[in-house]
């Protein structure tokens, strides 16, 4: 796989993924805030709802971990084949940054 379409590839996967972990820790901050809320609630039914989702906000909470970590990983070996590549070809990673400078230059004299 050639370093443009790993960068790529990384690139459009991590947006999307950090935005579901966003998201996954607001639901189970806003079930923890609910659960608090209820917590006076009396009956069997609430009580019994009460246990089913603080069930559920621990398995989800121990798949977010889970998740968080593959992605921290995943990251971590990315930024080590990208190293590994620029030591193995030094001069090609100067020609891209070279041209990726000239490029961002032109643009912003353009303005």
């Amino acid at each position: 796989m050639t370093t443009k379409t790993m960068h790529s590839k990384n690139t459009s996967i991590a947006a999307p993924r950090e935005k579901l972990m966003e998201d996954l820790r607001l639901v189970v901050a806003d079930a923890e805030e609910l659960l608090r809320a209820t917590a006076n609630q009396a009956g069997e039914a609430a009580a019994a709802a009460r246990a089913r989702i603080q069930e559920s906000l621990q398995v989800v909470k121990e798949h977010l971990v889970a998740a968080e970590t593959a992605v921290i990983e995943r990251t971590q070996q990315a930024a080590k084949d990208t190293d590994q590549y620029v030591h193995d070809s030094p001069w090609k990673a100067i020609g891209i940054s070279a041209c990726a400078g000239v490029i961002v230059g032109m643009l912003i004299a353009r303005r």
